[in-house]
C-alpha cells in the first residue's frame, strides 16, 4: 500500500502534470507547424522551385537519384519556424516581466504615529 501512495504523490506533483501538459501542447503545436509548412509555405513560396524540379511535394526532392534531401529541408524549415515562434513567446514573456519589475511600488504613507513624530521634530527645529 505504501508504494501505491508514494507513486500517487509522485504522479500528482505539479511538475509532472505541467510536463505532461507541455508535451501534449508541444505535439499539437508540431502538427500546426507541419500543416503550415505543407499547406501554406510550400504551395506559396516553394511552388515555383518545385514545379521547376517537376515535383509536387518538398519531401520528394532527391539528389543522385536516391538521396532524399527534401525530407531534411522540410524538417529544417519546421525547426526554424518552431524555434522562431518559441523565441517570440519567450521574448514576450520577458518583456512582460520587465514591465512588472520596472513599475516600482509607491512608497507607503507614514503612519499617524510617524506623522506626529515628524511634526514634533519640525516644531523642535523651529
Amino acid at each position: 500500500m505504501g508504494m501505491i501512495k508514494e507513486f500517487k504523490e509522485f504522479a500528482m506533483k505539479g511538475n509532472v502534470v505541467d510536463l505532461a501538459i507541455g508535451v501534449i501542447i508541444g505535439g499539437a503545436f508540431g502538427k500546426i507547424v507541419s500543416s503550415l509548412i505543407d499547406d501554406v509555405i510550400t504551395p506559396l513560396l516553394l511552388k515555383p522551385a518545385l514545379e521547376a524540379a517537376h515535383l509536387t511535394k518538398l519531401e520528394e526532392l532527391t539528389i543522385f537519384g536516391s538521396v532524399k534531401y527534401g525530407n531534411f529541408l522540410s524538417a529544417t524549415i519546421n525547426f526554424i519556424i518552431v524555434a522562431f515562434v518559441l523565441f517570440l513567446i519567450i521574448k514576450g514573456m520577458n518583456a512582460a516581466k520587465k514591465k512588472e519589475e520596472a513599475a516600482p511600488a509607491a512608497p507607503a504613507e507614514p503612519s499617524s504615529t510617524d506623522k506626529l513624530l515628524m511634526e514634533i521634530r519640525d516644531s523642535l527645529k523651529k
